[in-house]
């Protein structure tokens, strides 16, 4: 049985990463890179990097194809644009990466370390509103939130 870790771990075997500052200069070019972050839409409301495409991870096949409701038209003409896949931290991304590779997109990154290593680096993020979000509320923002009933069981030592 393969567990999440080891589907990420095979997937960077795949997807090239891409550091937050590297992502910068590319943000200059024209046509720009597709900033595609494929979190769910309430935490994309919370803070996301200005002028990214909300695309969850769930509907990102649908999306990238022309015909259902989830179809995204830039995103399905995308696929020899540079796309940079974004999450929290860098792991959602990873797999979104690779589905898109599989795909036939031919340039996409995810982008390492995620929206948290974008935060660190204190380049931009905005809310649902569109407002600047200061760099400790965005820190707030990111925490994990898992819950003691989310934790692995603890084993009991035999005595």
């Amino acid at each position: 049985m393969k567990r999440y870790q080891d589907l990420i771990t095979e997937g960077l075997q795949v997807v090239q990463e891409v550091f937050p500052w590297d992502v910068q200069p590319w943000l200059e070019q024209v046509p720009g890179p597709i900033l595609l972050d494929v979190r769910e839409n309430y935490e994309f409301a919370q803070l996301h990097i200005p002028n990214s495409l909300n695309v969850p991870r769930g509907i990102l096949e649908q999306a990238c194809e022309y015909g259902f409701e989830e179809t995204v038209p830039e995103l399905v003409k995308a696929r020899d644009r540079k796309v940079v896949v974004i999450c929290r931290s860098g792991n959602r991304s990873v797999l979104a990466a690779l589905t898109l590779s599989i795909m036939g997109y031919q340039q996409v990154w995810s982008l390492k370390t995620g929206i948290k290593g974008w935060n660190d680096f204190e380049l931009p993020l905005r809310n649902g509103q569109g407002e600047l979000i200061d760099v400790d509320s965005a820190d707030n923002l990111l925490i994990s939130k898992v819950r003691a009933d989310q934790l692995a069981p603890k084993l009991k030592a035999h005595g």
